[in-house]
């Protein structure tokens, strides 16, 4: 049975707990440990680089616009050489509420990355070599200049019917093996489905506001219930917004339900071709760490 990769974030009260969980990890035999942006995912990589032995690990993904490029080539540097080579370096744009709430001003994303990975490249040469760097797509655009300029492409809640056109736009860098394609796929396992799916609603709630995401979705055949979402945000309606999600999204983009359901659908998602399913693990009766042993149970 393969398993696949993890999601994993360090909330405050609980870092310890979670360095501990990171080991738990490995020694189960997951194919990753891949840390958001929220709770410091980059400083937890270090952590993690020093903390397990073999288990890949990486930032998936960490905002380009919060720290300088040279600061932050100090620190990927040195993790890439405290972990031997096992962390990768997931870069993106994030999201426009995000940045404004930070009051970051931004570009158009796909200059702002070869921008920063330049500096990024340059800050480098004094400090060593730099990880394998993963760039956080969606779009045609972004998906091409992961190809051209990265090691590797990750998404976040992609619809899988639509994973075959998406890789098709990295041309033949899909078919480089040390390519990385990843994608974080939001994860709840019950045998309790209808619950389930509601802690899937709840996570994709935020998502399904941003006009990124709505347009990626149209793209990959959600028209319907993009455009009922935008009717409902328009009409400042945000409790309708929910039974506008169809089921046949929700699976879709994420999994949900029994242990075999979900065990399915990671097998579904790399015949879909992403080679590293990273799973976002939500609980419907706990919180992270009540997650991830749901998800230890699933795939003992």
């Amino acid at each position: 049975m393969r398993r696949p990769a993890v999601s994993l974030a360090a909330m405050a009260g609980r870092r310890q707990a979670t360095l501990e969980a990171a080991q738990d990890i490995e020694r189960r035999g997951f194919a990753g440990i891949y840390c958001p942006s929220f709770g410091d995912g980059v400083g937890l990589c270090e952590a993690l680089a020093l903390c397990t032995k073999e288990i890949p690990l990486g930032t998936a993904i960490a905002n380009i616009y919060t720290r300088h490029p040279s600061d932050y080539a100090q620190t990927v540097t040195l993790i890439h050489e405290l972990s031997r080579g096992r962390f990768r370096f997931g870069i993106g744009v994030s999201h426009a509420p995000v940045n404004s709430r930070l009051g970051v001003k931004t570009g158009t994303p796909t200059q702002d990355l070869r921008g920063f990975i330049e500096q990024l490249r340059q800050g480098a040469q004094r400090w060593g070599e730099l990880p394998p760097l993963i760039l956080a797509t969606l779009r045609r655009k972004m998906v091409q200049l992961a190809a051209e300029i990265a090691a590797g492409a990750v998404w976040a809640n992609a619809a899988r019917s639509h994973m075959a056109t998406s890789i098709g736009y990295l041309g033949d860098a899909a078919h480089r093996p040390e390519f990385f394609i990843g994608n974080m796929i939001p994860t709840c396992i019950s045998d309790d489905r209808v619950a389930a799916a509601a802690v899937m609603r709840k996570t994709l709630s935020g998502y399904v506001l941003l006009p990124n995401y709505q347009n990626y979705w149209i793209e990959a055949g959600y028209a319907d219930e993009m455009h009922a979402i935008q009717r409902a945000i328009a009409a400042r309606a945000p409790d309708k917004i929910p039974t506008l999600m169809s089921d046949k999204w929700l699976s879709d983009c994420t999994l949900f339900g029994s242990v075999t359901a979900v065990r399915e659908g990671v097998e579904a998602w790399y015949a879909a071709g992403v080679t590293t399913p990273i799973l976002v693990p939500s609980s419907a009766s706990g919180g992270q760490l009540r997650a991830l042993q749901e998800l230890f149970a699933a795939f003992a």
